[in-house]
């Protein structure tokens, strides 16, 4: 079933961006889940296929990883929120959010004010009053919590929503679309169209206040129109990467590559985009998305 609400394209950079601003980024673990490990690291070797079926039916090897969402502080355009985290209702019941199947394959595990509603409080931001949630991409692990920012504009890829909200599949392409079939305000970039521009080694970024404080780079692959937010700090770029890295291993090419991204060639495209930004500019911070190492030792705030 296709979802009721219908987004509107954003051609133009959004309102309250002043030349030459700088950000703070926030990063927050807003939960967790345990699937194989085999989701994330091919598992290489003859009968591959085999192997990563019988992962998922047995859910071994099992990994338990960090489900991130980061706080981004404009100076003038306010506080931007980075995918959304768990819902808060996982603290009880992961199933009501996440649906049967999707509980059964990732296990999602979210401790009482864990959640990104919650986390925002204490920094002493109201949920309901967040102007803009980017979303790097509709997968259910970071959009589970949508539901809370009703007054809030959703960002994402024009090719995003059409594959989550239209595309064939939504649950084994990794979408619920109860998560955000509701009348919020999503606007959809097209990064085929003009105003798109390049940045360092990114071949198709959008100047999300026109500024240059935020840019969401196209970075596809993982998904259909998956998107890296890339931050601009004092002294250099905070690069959330998404998924279109699970694990720094696989930004440093030290370990094996997801298994079935959506789209393959894109995927390795996206990634080299990602590793050759971190070689040219290796005081930079680049994100994976599930790596709990480096979520363990990430800083509270980078400005």
């Amino acid at each position: 079933m296709k979802v009721r609400v219908e987004p509107k394209p954003l051609h133009e950079p959004l309102a309250g961006g002043t030349p030459g601003s700088t950000v703070t980024v926030e990063p927050m673990v807003a939960g967790r889940v345990t699937w194989p490990q085999t989701m994330m690291e091919r598992p290489g070797g003859r009968f591959e296929t085999l192997k990563l079926l019988r992962a998922l039916i047995t859910g071994n090897p099992a990994a338990t990883v960090p489900v991130p969402s980061f706080l981004i502080r404009h100076p003038s355009a306010g506080a931007i929120l980075v995918d959304t985290g768990l819902h808060p209702s996982i603290a009880t019941d992961g199933k009501e959010n996440f649906g049967g199947l999707g509980a059964r394959i990732g296990k999602p595990d979210l401790e009482a004010g864990e959640d990104v509603p919650a986390q925002l409080r204490k920094r002493g931001l109201d949920p309901g009053e967040i102007p803009i949630v980017v979303m790097t991409h509709m997968h259910l692990d970071h959009s589970s919590a949508i539901s809370e920012f009703p007054n809030s504009t959703f960002v994402v890829s024009e090719t995003e929503w059409k594959s989550a909200a239209t595309g064939p599949r939504p649950m084994l392409n990794g979408y619920r679309r109860p998560h955000f079939d509701y009348a919020f305000d999503y606007r959809t970039v097209d990064f085929d169209r003009g105003g798109i521009d390049s940045y360092a080694t990114f071949g198709r970024t959008f100047d999300l206040f026109g500024d240059g404080s935020i840019r969401l780079a196209y970075t596809p692959g993982h998904s259909a129109g998956h998107m890296s937010v890339i931050a601009r700090l004092a002294k250099h770029d905070f690069v959330i990467g998404g998924d279109a890295t699970y694990t720094q291993g696989q930004l440093e090419g030290s370990a094996p590559l997801a298994p079935r991204p959506f789209d393959a060639h894109n995927y390795r495209r996206s990634l080299q985009e990602l590793k050759l930004f971190r070689r040219e500019y290796p005081d930079a911070i680049v994100t994976p998305g599930h790596d709990p190492e480096f979520y363990a030792g990430i800083s509270a705030l980078y400005e």
